[in-house]
């Protein structure tokens, strides 16, 4: 059985990959901040798979080797998925929190990174494995009130094909997957609580759900080993663009 390492596992997108993922026959390392929900997922799949959870914070770099580097030791990562990451806030760039502005950068690229170092050094050690980098579509356009997670999710979009390219002598397949709007926890961080505002983020349409992004990801890591997809942009039918939007 292959072995995958999510982060950001214990809930939305992160959880609805592990749950698919396992349905189809992977082992699972499943990372995460709040414990009783990784313990709640890892009881829930640990019925089919083999699981692992590892606490921890992926803006804390020495939080996040302390905890995976044992792992690397007893497991081998064939999939990394750097699904952790988030948005805080809409203002204005004169108005923007700067607590805000570190909480997405660490998070959404410093994060990534530090994740990636500890798991890419086995990959390339052994010429092989696959990396899923879980972008938006505000890492293909800006829009009003967007900009620092704009520039963070542009980060890793550039930080997608940047590793794609480094890895493409050791095998490696590096993938992004972008997507519009998903309906999950995100909003409601990004409004401070504010349940009603971010709910109306989705008034007049289907928006997209964690699972559609976690078949994406199937899909990507079931390809043969000689294909790669290397970036998907994923758009509920009502959504043209980050700002155009057909409500009823």
């Amino acid at each position: 059985m292959n072995t995958a390492l999510i982060t950001g596992a214990s809930s939305g997108i992160g959880a609805a990959t592990a749950r698919l993922l396992a349905n189809n026959g992977y082992n699972l390392v499943l990372c995460g901040r709040n414990k009783q929900r990784l313990q709640d997922i890892a009881k829930e799949l640990s019925r089919k798979v083999s699981v692992t959870t590892a606490l921890f914070d992926v803006r804390n770099r020495k939080e996040v080797e302390r905890a995976l580097q044992p792992i690397m030791v007893s497991h081998t990562i064939e999939v990394l998925i750097n699904n952790a990451g988030n948005a805080h806030g809409m203002a204005p760039i004169q108005d923007g929190d700067l607590d805000d502005w570190d909480a997405m950068i660490d998070g959404n690229v410093k994060g990534l990174l530090y994740v990636s170092k500890v798991v890419i050094k086995q990959m390339v050690e052994r010429k092989s494995g696959h990396i899923i980098n879980i972008g938006s579509i505000a890492g293909k356009e800006v829009y009003p009130n967007g900009n620092v997670y704009c520039a963070s999710k542009h980060a890793v979009d550039a930080l997608n094909n940047g590793m794609r390219m480094d890895l493409n002598p050791y095998g490696i397949r590096v993938s992004q997957i972008s997507p519009g709007l998903v309906n999950t926890g995100f909003s409601t961080v990004r409004f401070k609580g504010d349940v009603e505002k971010a709910d109306s983020t989705y008034n007049g349409i289907e928006p997209l759900y964690a699972d559609d992004i976690a078949e994406v990801a199937l899909f990507m890591v079931s390809r043969p080993p000689h294909v790669n997809v290397s970036d998907v942009i994923v758009l509920p039918t009502a959504q043209a663009s980050a700002r155009v939007i057909n409500r009823d």
